[in-house]
């Protein structure tokens, strides 16, 4: 994998992890959380792309999968605020230069 498609996994990565961090309850159908497909539309990309990021995220245990089908997918904040703050995927969802914070909370 060259750098340019790195750099392009990891701004989907942290578009989906920042989505989930920031994700309000108006946003959600569900007290359970959003759907892949829900959270697909939110960022604007393709629900399979957004699936391998939510299982990466979940793999990191900083995010929780309730139900089967469908799945809601839910922000951790505890695990995440224990995570090793070397770690490449807590480094990644903590750097806000380029994060245009109006997204997140603005309806």
């Amino acid at each position: 994998m060259d750098n340019y498609e790195q750099t392009e996994e990891d701004k989907i990565l942290k578009s989906v992890g920042l989505e989930l961090m920031f994700l309000t309850p108006e946003k959600c159908n569900s007290d359970d959380g959003i759907t892949a497909v829900e959270l697909a539309k939110l960022v604007n990309i393709p629900v399979d792309k957004v699936k391998k990021k939510l299982n990466i995220l979940k793999e990191k245990d900083i995010v929780k999968v309730k139900g089967s089908n469908p799945k809601y997918w839910k922000f951790n904040e505890y695990n995440f605020q224990r995570m090793d703050e070397d770690d490449e995927t807590f480094r990644l969802l903590c750097s806000f230069d380029d994060v245009d914070f109006d997204k997140y909370f603005s309806y």
